[in-house]
């Protein structure tokens, strides 16, 4: 299992991603839209770290990690199975992969295909 991609919503983005910088050592690029303006930093190992506002007055700050799996489809499938809430079905980003976030035990998941 791998961390792909690391979401963090929050409603200061500046200070979020400074306090990253400063203690981890990596750096921020400018807001993307693809991924909701997230700013966006790759660690060493690969995984990047996006950090944006909430994209509607109701979405609360949350940290969710977006799991590398093979096949979107069958992981999502499998999880389904499992009971999980599938809070947003696989959705292809142009150039970036494909993405689906599911709930399970109330914490929110996410999946990412390359």
């Amino acid at each position: 299992m791998k961390v792909y991609y690391l979401e963090i919503v929050a409603s200061d983005v500046a200070a979020v991603c400074a306090a990253y910088e400063a203690a981890h050592g990596i750096a921020f690029g400018p807001p993307d839209p693809m991924l909701g303006d997230a700013r966006t930093a790759t660690c060493p190992d690969g995984t990047i770290v996006g950090v944006r506002g909430p994209l509607r007055d109701t979405e609360e700050p949350i940290v969710r990690p977006y799991w590398l799996v093979d096949d979107i489809e069958a992981a999502v499938a499998a999880v389904a199975a499992q009971g999980a809430e599938i809070a947003h079905p696989p959705f292809e980003l142009p150039g970036k992969g494909k993405f689906a976030i599911y709930i399970q035990g109330g914490v929110n998941h996410g999946l990412w295909q390359l």
